[in-house]
């Protein structure tokens, strides 16, 4: 009896020591303050330029989220899956972005967050909104039904999305280590390596 005792201590002990079951709650306020702060500003951006603007204007930038969505979406997969040994290489060579790269490598689950569900999510969220204010106008202006034309704008929204996204995969999984020092060239322009 008092051996079982022991061995259960001994077992919670162990679980607390590898934080098998670790929440991180500072980055979930994190990512819930960035995700809602930027939901607010490409909402309100969208809603004003898409109702002042023309119908071909409003598809336009329709279509300039989707690409959004589906580019941040390929970056947070090639992170994910990108193997870091090449970029330990490159920054002992000094090569430019490679020290970034290992670190956004390192932080994978993160930056994948930030990519893939923050602001790939958020893209195609702020495209569907876009494409029921375009379905609105399309229905006032030419009479259409407002439901079929919500419809099939929505259903092209999606799809173009999904589809997309679906090939964005394997091409981000095939290139992923391109992909991720391509992005850690871009971000090292806005930030400085130590």
């Amino acid at each position: 009896m008092k051996v079982n005792k022991t061995l259960k201590k001994g077992i919670k002990k162990e679980l607390k020591k590898t934080n098998l079951i670790k929440i991180d709650l500072k980055w979930f306020f994190k990512i819930l303050i960035l995700a809602f702060s930027i939901s607010l500003v490409f909402s309100s951006l969208s809603e004003v330029v898409l109702n002042n603007v023309n119908v071909i204007i409003g598809i336009i930038i329709i279509i300039i989220f989707i690409i959004l969505g589906i580019i941040f979406d390929m970056v947070g997969v090639a992170v994910a899956a990108a193997d870091e040994k090449p970029f330990h290489s490159m920054s002992s060579r000094k090569i430019k972005g490679a020290k970034l790269a290992v670190k956004l490598k390192r932080n994978a689950d993160k930056v994948s967050t930030i990519c893939n569900d923050v602001i790939g999510d958020i893209c195609g969220i702020v495209s569907g909104s876009g494409g029921a204010v375009i379905a609105i106008a399309l229905a006032s202006k030419y009479n259409f039904n407002i439901i079929l034309i919500s419809l099939i704008i929505t259903s092209l929204i999606s799809g173009i999305t999904v589809g997309g996204k679906a090939l964005e995969k394997s091409y981000a999984i095939n290139n992923s280590n391109e992909i991720l020092y391509n992005f850690a060239k871009i971000i090292n322009i806005f930030v400085k390596e130590k």
